[in-house]
Parts: structure tokens; C-alpha cells; sequence
């Protein structure tokens, strides 16, 4: 059997969660910044904080590369979309941080904010470690640039692309990614005026954001799918395409440039906007509310109009009313082949 440690030998951690003040402290060399000394959630005395910090940076996750927010870049997400009242596309550019991560940061302080009101006590000591132990991204100070925390337009591959086409095209005419996301949608070829319309593909950005429902649709019935957009659309920052071709066509306008932005960026955020007031409008005037007294739910009765377009055709579409209460399945038809005949690729 394998001796027993004694507590002496591991006696000298102690200073280094106990102390404030010890000898061995002076011969660690200091490796943190000084922005990571001081956070909101610290309560812990300093030179307490700063001995952990040290402990933990000579083998601390040496494989942990990808950062962390820092808790003042936390609070400065949470300011700019509630308080400042800043959109998540603007912040996520200004930040660099992803719009779901953005979405994320929100409703975690403001839950965090929210136990602190009821008065629930935090994992403090928790979260400080952590931050302790890997890397974290701070929040730039004034005069300085922001360093970006991820990448904020990766874009995932589309199942469409996938296949592998062969498309001859003649040498004489231009194939550009607009016409590559038709081929691989099957559609049919765009007329020659309207193709000579579009100089660059980040011209049909704005158009759609401006008025989703001008995507060409392809396909019938149940197969319907709209036409695949290149990639300067589908990406979550299209204005920043728009942005560097703007900075490369008037290299010495700055003032020009950040002002064709901020217009762009405005038109954005407005027809955002828009779109969901109408969607909400819609929805309230098919909703109807009911709160009967003395009663803590309230009950929403929406009328369901079955036509193809709601229901489908054989009634039993996953967006028809009534599918989850009481749609009788197929499987149980008698007769009925269970078995897969096809396989859809």
C-alpha cells in the first residue's frame, strides 16, 4: 500500500491561498497585466488575487488556447445593447465578437443582474479561478484599438454545395458566384440585363435586406427552396464587403467612407426593425388573449385556417395546426410499406 501523504508537504501552498504577505511570493516572477488585476467580481484582496494567479500560470490548461470575455468586456457588451441601446450587428462589428455570443452575453449579466437583486449570492470564487486559469480577451482602453475576439463572418457550408456539377460555360461569358448559386439551386440562367445589373455581388446584399422576399424561389410544392445567394449575402456582416470596397475605391476619404457606412448601417437597422413591427402587428391581430379572473395563466387562441398553404396538401405538414393533438399517423395504415424504397441524397 502506498504511504499516506503527510500534511507537512503540502504546506506550502498555503501562502499562496492564505497570505497576504509571504517570502516565497517575491521569487515568482509577476506574469498577468494589469488590467486583469482589477475585476467587478473580484472580493478577494489583491495581493491574495495576484498569488493565485501566479500558482495557477505555471501549468494552468497549457492546452486551453481559445480566450474567454473578460468581465469588463462582459459588462461593455451589456451597456452597448441595453443601456445605449446599440443594435447586435453594431456591436458584434465594434467588439468583435459573434452576434449569438452577443445575444448570449445579454441575457447572462442580465441574469446575473437579476440575482444580485433578489439577493441570491454568485460563484465568485468560481468564476475568478476560471478566469485565472485561461486566457481572456480585455476590454480596450480609451485610444486604443479593440482586439477581436473570434471571427464575426464565418459563414457554414450551405448542404447545396455539396454536389459535385460539371457546368459548361463558354469563354466569352462571365461566371460569377451569383451564377455558380443559381447552378447549384437549378435554377435556370439569369437574363443578360439583369445580369449585366449586378457589377458585384454584394450589390444584391442591401436589396435583400431591404426586401427578403424578392429571393427567387425554385421548385414545387414540398421541394420549394429558395435560389442559393453567394456568399457576400449569406454572410452575417455583408456591410463589411460594401466597407472594404468603399476603403478601396477612396483610399484617402476616410470621412467619405465611414459616412457611406453609417447611412448603409442605418437603412439596415430600419428595415430590421420594420420587418419585426410587422411580424408582431401580424401576430397580435391573429392572437386572441384571454385572462379569465383570479386566474395566473392567460390563454392565446388563434384561429387555424386549413388550406394547402397552412396544412399542406395531405393535411399533415409539421408546421398544420393540430399536428401535435390528435393527427393520426400514417404507420399504423393498413397495408402501408414501412420498409425505406429510397434513399434521398
Amino acid at each position: 500500500m502506498a504511504p499516506r501523504i503527510q500534511s507537512r508537504s503540502v504546506s506550502n501552498l498555503l501562502p499562496y491561498l492564505t497570505s497576504s504577505s509571504s517570502s516565497t511570493s517575491s521569487s515568482i516572477p509577476s506574469l498577468c497585466s494589469s488590467s486583469q488585476s482589477s475585476r467587478h467580481f473580484s472580493v478577494t484582496a489583491t495581493q491574495q488575487t495576484k498569488l493565485r494567479r501566479q500558482m495557477f500560470r505555471v501549468a494552468s490548461y497549457p492546452r486551453s488556447r481559445e480566450p474567454v470575455l473578460s468581465e469588463e468586456l462582459r459588462n461593455e457588451v451589456y451597456v452597448r445593447v441595453k443601456e445605449q441601446n446599440k443594435s447586435p450587428r453594431a456591436v458584434s462589428v465594434e467588439l468583435g465578437i459573434d452576434m449569438n455570443r452577443i445575444a448570449a452575453v445579454v441575457r447572462l449579466v442580465e441574469l446575473e443582474r437579476r440575482q444580485r437583486e433578489k439577493g441570491n449570492p454568485l460563484a465568485l470564487p468560481y468564476a475568478r479561478a476560471v478566469h485565472e486559469m485561461i486566457p481572456t480577451t480585455p476590454l480596450a482602453q480609451a485610444g486604443e484599438r479593440q482586439i477581436y475576439h473570434e471571427p464575426i463572418n464565418d459563414l457554414p457550408v450551405h448542404p447545396a454545395t455539396g454536389a459535385q456539377i460539371f457546368y459548361p460555360v463558354p469563354e466569352s461569358r462571365p461566371f460569377t458566384r451569383v451564377d455558380a448559386g443559381r447552378v447549384f439551386s437549378g435554377a435556370p440562367m439569369l437574363e443578360k440585363k439583369v445580369g449585366d445589373k449586378i457589377t458585384h455581388p454584394s450589390d444584391l446584399a442591401e436589396d435583400i435586406i431591404q426586401k427578403p422576399s424578392s429571393i427567387e424561389w425554385v421548385g414545387k410544392g414540398d421541394k420549394a427552396r429558395q435560389v442559393l445567394q453567394p456568399a457576400d449575402v449569406r454572410i452575417p456582416h455583408p456591410q463589411l464587403v460594401q466597407l472594404a470596397r468603399d476603403r478601396a475605391a477612396f483610399p484617402e476619404e476616410r470621412r467619405t467612407v465611414a459616412q457611406r457606412h453609417a447611412e448603409r448601417l442605418e437603412r439596415q437597422e430600419k428595415a430590421e426593425k420594420e420587418r419585426a413591427a410587422r411580424t408582431a402587428d401580424r401576430r397580435k391581430r391573429s392572437t386572441e388573449t384571454i385572462k379569465p379572473p383570479d386566474s395566473r395563466f392567460a390563454f392565446r387562441i388563434q384561429d387555424a385556417v386549413f388550406t394547402e398553404q397552412t396544412v399542406g396538401k395531405d393535411g399533415r405538414a409539421p408546421w398544420a395546426p393540430g399536428r401535435r393533438y390528435g393527427v393520426p399517423r400514417n404507420d399504423r395504415t393498413r397495408g402501408t410499406v414501412k420498409i425505406p424504397t429510397r434513399v434521398n441524397v
